[in-house]
């Protein structure tokens, strides 16, 4: 063969080396280099490799986050699509090989005599077999390969997405079982109230009935009874809807010994491997929050696309070819000279299309600015997260502590205008007065240990705790080694 028929040979070969794709640069994070509200300091272990189990330590919760990570809907969902995308990718990747078919065919005719040529009825057979492929793109300008990498970042994207999913139900389960804990406390405390409240009203009652109490006192008593009598109603109705809630989540029912009985005491949290752990840097963020890392994906893949657009301009170039053979009998298919061949060679070049090549070529760009924008706002969006919960945890301690006085202040408070009523001294007013601040008091202090606690989720969430088991676990991570 000479030199020359190896040119056209020699020059495709080059040409498919070739890539219009942009080079993927990452674009600045548009945050500062600390987070608002953290104190400084230098975390031994990132927070997102931090066990969940080390986290949540109640076995009851422990158990209800098992169940929701084997049976939550959406979880499954977002696996799924993880699936779906790996062999999306598997069926573009496939279209840089050519696919090679066996075929074969066989026919028969018999033609009567009035229309055959020769005045005489002929019958004919015919077979083939053949092995080729159809309708191959030589990928010259990298085309295919474009489409190939943006459906690989997009089956990433997927993983991250699921990665995501897994860490937001394990906070919505804590958080949710957390919430029925503080609900139950609540209901505890109006049936207590309702209680102690009921007993305080029979006894005016008596007065009343012996003429030592007037009806405005008992009147009064009768007001703090059906106030807590609706908070009862109220919170029962609650803890339902929360365990109704912690279900869904679950996506299986709980038995009774799995839901929560009361929320654990303030030191609790504060001896929580959160309470005081450092949350690292923001560009820690950028290698751990999956949904940061999603957004980055879905930005490569729209880099990818641009590729694959450019490429249109060019000239595209397709092979057709088989090779087999043909005989007009069966049994002499494969003697010799029954060899058949054929080989379509086919070439595309876009002339005039009213520019619906350069739109193409300023939409993809487009979508990649979009996405440029979409990922600069899921870092904004996770330091602010991460500043948030960082601001609420550095004062709910001394909140909680001054809810705590409150509450004591007020019980004595009570205690001491109840024993001024039975005195005489004051009237029935102060005595309710100081019980209605009291109840509040209390109500108050359930919610703000509801609070810190939620907080610790928060921010466990917000670093992108969740994904692991244990502490210790290897952090699994999406990357190019792990491509289908």
């Amino acid at each position: 063969m000479s030199r020359f028929a190896l040119a056209p040979l020699t020059l495709a070969v080059f040409l498919a080396g070739c890539s219009l794709m942009p080079v993927y640069e990452q674009p600045a994070a548009p945050v500062p280099t600390t987070f608002s509200g953290d104190t400084g300091g230098t975390a031994t272990t990132p927070v997102a490799e931090i066990g969940w189990r080390n986290v949540f330590t109640d076995p009851s919760l422990q158990r209800v986050i098992e169940m929701s990570l084997a049976n939550n809907r959406d979880l499954r969902v977002a696996v799924l699509n993880i699936e779906k995308a790996r062999a999306t990718y598997r069926v573009q990747d496939a279209s840089l090989f050519p696919s090679i078919k066996a075929s074969g065919s066989g026919s028969g005719a018999r033609t009567p005599a009035d229309l055959s040529t020769t005045g005489q009825t002929t019958v004919s057979h015919s077979y083939s077999a053949s092995l080729g492929f159809s309708s191959y793109e030589l990928d010259l300008f990298g085309r295919v390969r474009s489409l190939s990498a943006q459906a690989l970042e997009q089956f990433f994207s997927t993983a991250e997405a699921r990665r995501s999913t897994q860490i937001s139900l394990v906070a919505e389960v804590a958080t949710a079982y957390l919430t029925m804990a503080a609900d139950q406390d609540q209901l505890k405390l109006a049936q207590e109230t309702l209680a102690s409240q009921s007993n305080t009203y029979k006894l005016n009652q008596r007065s009343f009935d012996l003429g030592s109490a007037s009806a405005l006192t008992l009147r009064q008593a009768q007001t703090s009874v059906e106030t807590a009598r609706v908070d009862v109603e109220k919170y029962t109705a609650q803890v339902a809807q929360d365990r109704n809630a912690l279900v869904l989540l679950v996506g299986a029912d709980l038995p009774d010994d799995l839901l929560p009985k009361a929320l654990p005491d303030g030191a609790t949290a504060a001896a929580n491997p959160l309470a005081s752990i450092p949350p690292g840097l923001p560009s820690d963020l950028l290698q751990r929050r999956p949904d940061i890392l999603e957004a980055e994906r879905d930005l490569k893949a729209a880099n990818a696309n641009i590729g694959a657009a450019r490429a249109a301009f060019y000239p595209s170039i397709s092979l057709t070819a088989s090779a087999g053979s043909s005989s007009a009998s069966l049994s002499g298919m494969f003697k010799g000279g029954s060899g058949s061949w054929s080989f379509s060679p086919q070439i595309s070049l876009p002339i005039f299309d009213g520019g619906a090549n350069q739109a193409n070529l300023d939409i993809a760009k487009t979508e990649r600015d979009i996405y440029v924008a979409q990922y600069e706002k899921a870092i904004q969006t996770a330091f602010r997260e991460v500043s948030d919960a960082l601001a609420a945890r550095n004062t709910l301690g001394r909140q909680l502590a001054a809810q705590q006085a409150l509450v004591d202040a007020t019980s004595e408070s009570y205690r001491l205008s109840d024993a001024r009523f039975k005195r005489g001294v004051d009237s029935y007013l102060s005595v309710l007065d100081a019980q209605r601040s009291l109840y509040s008091a209390q109500q108050n202090l359930i919610s703000t240990r509801l609070s810190r606690f939620t907080n610790l989720v928060t921010f466990y969430k917000t670093l992108g705790g969740g994904w692991v088991e244990t502490t210790g676990t290897p952090v699994a991570t999406v990357s190019a080694a792990s491509q289908p």
